[in-house]
């Protein structure tokens, strides 16, 4: 059974949250991406709610800027440091009761680049760490600044950042927001996930508002270079500020068409503690399309956490 709820955090914004569990076991916090929202991640929250599966509290906020959550004006309000301090005030109001750190922190997408960022300055908040086609951001950052074809799939963000773009993205019902979660390699990949009640979900969540997820894009400088703008190209980013010695599992979709293989290359270098399961015939959608797997593989990963104690 999901539960919804709102929560308000001390620096003023509230999240609106999916929920499974009971509260005061280990906690799983799952995050989102674009332009997505909490209700993709139903089946996981309820499947490791179950005694058999770990019995934990599965926690699903909406970001900042999505569905019911808080929405600042602000495109500044949206850079990833404040992400990062949404997500550390949930999980200090969630784990009160588990010494203020999670199980784990399990993310896809945008919810990757909050979680990679927590993992890297605030470690001691989760346990685990569990990313799932969300590149990291050295291995991005390099391919953006390196390689012609990462620039020409990742075109699309240029196109998130025009003032334009919620108008445009709202056009024809939404025609470009479907073509974004349908359009795969070669049309081998159709779309049977996506049900007249899975796109109720979708329709409700962007109705509510498309501006949040587009700011992501707008206040992160991540994106391909222009001419008239270098983004990317005049981006530096230390090696501390990358690292991450949490356990981590990364799962990717070796189908996805905006985010190809080559940035799992030298993950290594930056992840201590590394576990990859690559995916053939699956997307970047690949919690909708194999949740069973996804659920698999993470259970295989929490598992050995859970022997130690």
């Amino acid at each position: 059974m999901i539960e919804t709820y709102f929560q308000p955090l001390p620096h003023g914004i509230t999240l609106s949250c999916r929920a499974a569990g009971d509260r005061g076991r280990p906690v799983l916090m799952f995050l989102h991406g674009f332009p997505e929202a909490a209700f993709v991640w139903d089946f996981l929250l309820e499947h490791f709610a179950r005694a058999e599966n770990g019995g934990y509290r599965c926690i699903a906020p909406n970001l900042r800027g999505f569905e019911q959550s808080s929405a600042p004006t602000e495109v500044s309000a949206y850079r990833p440091k404040h992400l990062v301090q949404d997500i550390a005030a949930l999980i200090a109001v969630e784990t009160k009761d588990q010494g203020g750190q999670l199980a784990c922190l399990v993310a896809h997408d945008w919810g990757g680049a909050a979680a990679w960022n927590l993992a890297n300055q605030l470690p001691h908040l989760a346990r685990q760490l569990v990313i799932i086609n969300s590149p990291h951001p050295g291995t991005f950052l390099r391919e953006l600044k390196t390689n012609p074809a990462q620039q020409a799939s990742s075109a699309y963000m240029n196109f998130l950042i025009r003032p334009d773009a919620e108008k445009l993205l709202a056009q024809d019902d939404y025609r470009r927001l479907w073509e974004f979660l349908t359009n795969t390699k070669d049309g081998a990949h159709p779309a049977s996930w996506l049900t007249d009640e899975v796109k109720a979900q979708y329709r409700k969540v962007w109705d509510a508002g498309l501006t949040g997820g587009c700011n992501l894009y707008r206040a992160s400088p991540l994106r391909p270079p222009r001419p008239e703008d270098p983004a990317a190209a005049a981006v530096d980013l230390p090696h501390d500020m990358l690292t991450v010695k949490l356990p981590t599992l990364v799962i990717w979709a070796l189908d996805d068409i905006a985010l190809p293989p080559v940035l799992i290359e030298g993950l290594d270098k930056y992840v201590e503690h590394l576990t990859l399961h690559t995916v053939p015939d699956a997307t970047h959608w690949i919690v909708h399309e194999k949740p069973q797997l996804v659920a698999q593989y993470i259970a295989s990963f929490l598992r050995p956490s859970l022997l130690s104690n």
